[in-house]
């Protein structure tokens, strides 16, 4: 079998499993409302890997569409630690693809026994975590083979848009889930950027990946992606991270893979793509923005944006994979299901 063609399969699926996914909306939002605490305090994600860059689309998402906070929450505090938080009036969202990492279901049941009202975003609807929570919503994106999640990342990001349209004015709307799967299988038909990029990077032994806004969470898992793929070293940060000191090591040729889309948060990546050049750094644009290295398409919203880059950052992962000589399905050392 080819290298990476399973990977390469299951990521072909997204089109039509974000399609049906998203048919869902009327189902979903119902549920979720019924759920939601009244009067809402605020919302916690518990997450790890690719469905905790998920959670990060979804903590802007959410905290725009409910105007409460959101947060991240560290499940060492319920598993190991032993925190007693009370989570009366919060919504509590744990996600993982399999269901079955324990640290998130514990802390999720944790969460539920002190009063949060919880929802499991997974894609097995027997999984232990289903099995936690107030309710599931299951992705249904069918069995994913390849130890790299692909078609289960982007369905957990429709399904926070979803859950955010459901709790207030923010998410994808009638429009974007009608023309979504088509931007996705536009990106899906034109794998000649990512290609070209992993040439780019098949030489180097090392990345940074920045984006800032609703795309920040889509760049940490470009980073995750190459990393699990072809064990080049990748880091994902902030715009505003990034300039908080890590900076300093953009001296020349340092790779670094921009994504942005525009929004507001464009002109000040435009602003740190310019500041890397002058330091020296070799930037690549991902994004309908200037000269792009990986675009797609523009008439898509901000809200989309996180969906679609995070497929051309499938592409380039099994690209890059491939032009290593390295089979992305079976990293060496990674299994599918993480125990944590």
């Amino acid at each position: 079998m080819t290298p990476g063609a399973v990977m390469a399969a299951e990521m072909a699926e997204q089109p039509g499993r974000l399609a049906a996914l998203l048919s869902r909306a009327g189902e979903i939002a119902g549920a979720v409302r019924e759920v939601l605490p009244d009067p809402l305090a605020g919302t916690v994600l518990i997450a790890r890997g690719s469905s905790d860059h998920a959670a990060t689309t979804g903590r802007y998402l959410l905290e725009l569409a409910t105007g409460r906070p959101v947060a991240s929450a560290s499940p060492s505090l319920y598993t190991m630690y032993g925190a007693r938080t009370d989570f009366t009036g919060f919504l509590v969202i744990g996600v993982s693809q399999s269901g079955r990492t324990p640290e998130i279901a514990r802390s999720l049941q944790a969460a539920r026994a002190a009063g949060g009202r919880t929802i499991a975003v997974t894609n097995d609807g027997e999984s232990p975590l289903a099995q936690t929570a107030d309710l599931t919503v299951c992705l249904d994106a069918g069995p994913e083979r390849a130890v790299p999640a692909t078609k289960t990342v982007t369905a957990e990001l429709a399904a926070f848009a979803l859950i955010a349209e459901a709790a207030g004015s923010v998410g994808f709307g009638p429009q974007v889930r009608d023309q979504l799967p088509g931007h996705v299988a536009a990106v899906l038909d034109d794998p000649g950027p990512a290609r070209e990029v992993a040439g780019w990077l098949a030489g180097k032994n090392r990345l940074v990946t920045v984006a800032r806004g609703l795309l920040y969470g889509a760049a940490a898992e470009a980073a995750l992606k190459i990393e699990e793929t072809t064990s080049l070293f990748a880091t994902g940060y902030s715009a505003a991270d990034l300039r908080h000191g890590p900076i300093a090591v953009a001296s020349t040729q340092l790779p670094v893979l921009a994504f942005a889309h525009p929004g507001p948060a464009a002109a000040d990546m435009a602003e740190l793509a310019a500041d890397l050049r002058d330091r020296g750094a070799d930037v690549r644009l991902a994004g309908p923005v200037g000269a792009s290295a990986l675009p797609w398409p523009a008439q898509a919203p901000e809200v989309a944006a996180p969906v679609l880059a995070v497929v051309r950052a499938q592409q380039l992962a099994l690209a890059l994979a491939r032009q290593l000589g390295r089979d992305p399905d079976r990293p060496p050392g990674l299994r599918k299901v993480t125990v944590t």
